[in-house]
């Protein structure tokens, strides 16, 4: 994609860029890492423990798994609705190990804990959905489309909690090898604090990564519950780059040699070759080749080079001054891609950037984006622009982190927060009585501190709008990203 210009720029645009310019504002990202970590605490399900620290929110879902006579309590619901996703939830649970993997020694003490408890809340439910393998994965808890007709609490559901299934042979490969890469990620952060653990949740990741080669397609592919997982949650990019995604995770964390061959040997017949500009929850490309990078650029692993090659394809797409394609950016400079919810490029790609950035700088080495020289610190700067941008510096002069900064969104497309907690109302608020809490105009009575929402559109606007679920709903895999990005930089405060 070719970045796009627009040589109309209203004043108020032109006034930001030059305030940007010449602003020596200093965020307070130590704040904001707090609390883009608080903010997983909204989205927990379960048994909530005593230090739960936004009281606002109680138990919840604690008869999930039922159906199948099985625990599945727990674990984190992905966005404003009241739906377990798996899958967006393993990408979460894989982003914050990640987070700690690369970042962990940066974060203050409190912090690092607190990173940790986040990722040992969505581990631990993993490992109950992994459960029952070698013959059967669960990949979603909640029936979407009756919760996504109901505006309730998630303390209040009364809609079907419907566990899904995969039962061997049939395909979860998207499924699986996200869990895997989850569970191999968690691992590593828990090596030091809590060996055991790591060792479970190792030991589960191979089983995982077993079921998701052995049974390859994709769970939408099943006639039972695809209804109900599409087009939710589907995998429109295919499943061999979750399989490459997993393998790679468990090369990092094993260091077994059938795991590099596999990444190597299944490259191209999985159709990884191509250079892509993009890593979230349904495309993990542009994350692989960053993580297999590492391999080459500290190991010397040349016959993973084009992994490398891909990376730094990737990495020059960002780069302004570049020669070849681009990626896009808004006029305030947000990176854009099609669709919803922005904010979730911003946060995966700026945490790649730091990444890679690492990865050079420990070998003393540069991006080689044709004739120009990029060095580890130009991605830095690139990561921090949209770290600010979405901390305030655009053209809302917005902060799209609740409850940081002087303005932040108050009407955010989100359940819990938008309706009266059981500690004001403690009677039960039934399936459509919540909808005079959609409808309201007021802001949400519930603040979900840290919680980063979709973002603006392609021309930087934002309307406080909670109907509007493409720019004001926060999800977990958004700020997952957004807590190693974040340590980075509380922890290089000075950095511009």
């Amino acid at each position: 994609m070719k970045l796009h210009f627009y040589p109309r720029l209203s004043l108020a645009l032109v006034l930001f860029l030059f305030s940007v310019a010449t602003s020596s504002n200093q965020h307070d990202y130590s704040d904001a890492l707090s609390k883009s970590i608080l903010f997983f605490e909204g989205q927990r399900s379960g048994f909530l423990p005593n230090d739960q620290r936004l009281t606002w929110r109680r138990n919840s879902g604690l008869s999930d798994g039922w159906t199948h006579n099985t625990d599945l309590t727990g674990g984190y619901y992905d966005a404003g609705d009241n739906v377990k996703f798996n899958f967006p939830m393993a990408f979460t649970t894989t982003m914050l190990g990640w987070s700690v993997v690369e970042f962990g020694e940066l974060m203050p003490a409190t912090e690092l804990r607190n990173t940790l408890v986040a990722l040992r809340w969505g581990s631990d439910y993993l490992l109950k959905s992994v459960s029952q393998l070698p013959n059967r994965i669960f990949v979603q808890v909640g029936d979407p489309i009756a919760d996504h007709n109901c505006w309730e609490r998630p303390e209040d559901m009364d809609t079907a909690r419907t566990a899904y299934a995969v039962n061997a042979p049939n395909p979860a490969s998207e499924v699986a090898g996200e869990i895997t890469a989850a569970l191999s990620a968690a691992s590593i952060a828990f090596r030091s604090s809590d060996p055991g653990y790591s060792l479970t949740l190792l030991q589960n990741a191979v089983k995982t990564f077993q079921f998701a080669d052995t049974h390859r397609g994709a769970y939408s592919s099943n006639d039972d519950i695809k209804y109900d997982v599409c087009p939710f949650y589907c995998d429109f990019n295919g499943f061999q780059d979750e399989l490459l995604w997993g393998a790679a995770w468990l090369r990092k964390a094993t260091g077994d040699e059938s795991y590099l061959s596999y990444i190597e040997s299944n490259r191209e017949p999985f159709g990884a070759s191509e250079n892509v500009d993009e890593f979230g929850w349904d495309n993990k490309v542009g994350g692989l080749n960053v993580l297999v990078s590492k391999e080459v650029i500290a190991g010397n692993m040349y016959n993973l080079e084009a992994y490398k090659a891909s990376a730094e394809s990737f990495m020059c797409s960002l780069v302004p001054e570049s020669p070849g394609q681009h990626v896009e950016y808004t006029p305030g400079g947000l990176l854009y891609k099609p669709g919803g919810s922005q904010l979730q490029h911003a946060t995966t790609i700026s945490f790649l950037l730091l990444v890679y950035a690492q990865y050079l700088s420990r070998s003393s080495l540069s991006l080689n984006c044709g004739s120009l020289s990029v060095p580890p610190d130009h991605l830095r700067r690139l990561a921090k622009k949209q770290v600010d941008y979405i901390l305030g510096e655009n053209p809302m002069r917005l902060s799209y982190m609740v409850g940081y900064g002087e303005t932040y969104p108050k009407k955010i497309h989100h359940r819990g927060s938008s309706l009266p907690s059981i500690v004001d109302h403690p009677g039960a608020i039934g399936c459509k009585d919540g909808s005079v809490y959609f409808n309201s105009s007021e802001p949400n009575p519930n603040v979900l501190i840290g919680a980063v929402v979709g973002g603006p559109g392609e021309d930087d606007k934002y309307d406080d709008d909670r109907s509007d679920f493409r720019k004001s709903e926060p999800t977990t895999y958004i700020n997952a990203p957004f807590v190693g990005v974040l340590a980075y930089f509380a922890a290089n405060p000075g950095f511009s």
